[in-house]
């Protein structure tokens, strides 16, 4: 078997590049072979790119997250659109809308957002949404905007009646469920599991968020744990794990539009 982490902060697990190396080898040692690095700023981006760019099964998003929406760096519209012809860019991302932290204003958000939306198209790349109690803008803003390949609800938030309400409008997107929906209280994201398509799903890490319940004890989500997350989701299907991985693989490289 083997597991595709579509969502890790690698540079917020540790900072040191030679630790970085280490979790991506705990991560392929514990089957999980590809790992989408993820950054919330074009400074990140950059750094861990740098970094990670030699990493065989490392790829990487780019885009500017909601919480540097006052900041997104001067020419951000030009630097994404050079480092989408980056080898092994996949995705732009994460982006999104982040109504809890109220970061700037909402308007100011939602221009970000769609400015995003737009890139994405143009590259023919998909997009990896962060949500925060802002389902029904998102929702509203998809319906006219989604890129043709694609979005990505990652760390999936929402309940089944909102999945069911995107895929009865035809958008294509996918739900990504990190290690939270290992909780006993986490309902709205078991009522999603067992309402939606299993070609719609994905299984990610937020890393070094969302530590799943099996390692509780924790400090930091590693990509090595992904597995467990992907258990708990086949024995929620009533699935076979191995039947399941196959599938949640499939679902990631196709959506990256990357080779199985």
């Amino acid at each position: 078997m083997q597991f595709f982490d579509t969502h890790a902060h690698i540079g917020l697990i540790y900072d040191s590049p030679i630790e970085q190396f280490r979790v991506i080898q705990q991560a392929k040692n514990a089957g999980v072979t590809r790992i989408v690095s993820i950054n919330n700023s074009l400074h990140d981006f950059k750094k861990e790119y740098t970094v990670l760019k030699a990493k065989a099964g490392i790829f990487h998003a780019v885009g500017v997250g909601p919480s540097e929406v006052t900041n997104p760096g001067p020419d951000w519209i030009k630097t994404i659109e050079e480092s989408v012809k980056l080898p092994n860019v996949v995705a732009i991302g994460e982006t999104g809308l982040d109504y809890c932290k109220q970061y700037g204003d909402k308007r100011s958000q939602i221009e970000l957002f769609i400015t995003q939306l737009e890139l994405a198209q143009k590259h023919n790349l998909p997009v990896i949404i962060h949500n925060r109690e802002a389902g029904q803008d998102i929702f509203e803003i998809l319906k006219d905007r989604i890129p043709d390949r694609g979005a990505i609800f990652h760390c999936y938030s929402e309940d089944g009646a909102y999945a069911k309400k995107c895929l009865d409008a035809g958008l294509n997107v996918y739900f990504s469920f990190a290690g939270n929906l290992t909780y006993r209280n986490a309902r709205n994201l078991h009522e999603t599991v067992l309402s939606v398509p299993t070609d719609r799903m994905l299984i990610e890490t937020e890393s070094p968020f969302m530590i799943p319940a099996e390692f509780r004890e924790k400090k930091r989500t590693m990509p090595a744990m992904l597995p467990s997350t992907a258990k708990f989701l086949a024995d929620m299907l009533e699935i076979d794990l191995e039947k399941l991985a196959d599938q949640l693989w499939k679902n990631s490289c196709k959506i990256f539009n990357l080779p199985e």
